[in-house]
């Protein structure tokens, strides 16, 4: 168990400097970059979501979806039911970008031994769940009682 952790320590650093790597790349932010990869994971998604979901306030949202305007990644939308939402959609350029990164980590995955793929597809899925659930907002306070001396 103890060697899987750190493994999965190392998975998580790893993704964190592609982040940096891409998000440079493309001359985005870091931000902008897992806004990016949130809307390619999920969809359009409405501005108070999209908020929730990266940790945001409603004004650095705003300032963030700014700058995803700036660059031609993404774009405002009205929402199509309720005319006092926007919607955060990717633009034709922000799907490029998104392909682009996609064919990066697809020949990561080539890696794999084809036989396995299905196996470590699935294990990452239940991983990234469960990390998410972990880490969602209305979890957050469980480490409120953690000591703030914790290892990174």
């Amino acid at each position: 168990m103890d060697q899987a952790v750190l493994n999965l320590r190392s998975l998580i650093l790893a993704g964190e400097r592609y982040r940096q790597v891409v998000a440079g790349a493309i001359g985005l932010g870091t931000t902008e970059s897992q806004a990016l990869s949130y809307l390619a994971v999920n969809g359009s998604s409405g501005q108070s979501e999209l908020a929730r979901d990266l940790g945001l306030t409603s004004s650095a949202l705003t300032a963030l979806v700014d700058r995803l305007e700036r660059q031609g990644v993404a774009e405002r939308v009205r929402h199509p039911r309720d005319r006092r939402r926007t919607i955060v959609s990717l633009t034709e350029r922000g799907r490029s970008v998104v392909e682009e990164s996609h064919r990066w980590l697809a020949a990561t995955l080539e890696r794999v031994d084809p036989h396995d793929l299905e196996l470590v597809s699935a294990s990452l899925s239940v991983i990234a769940a469960d990390l998410a659930t972990r880490t969602s907002a209305d979890r957050v306070d469980d480490w409120a009682d953690a000591t703030h001396a914790l290892p990174a």
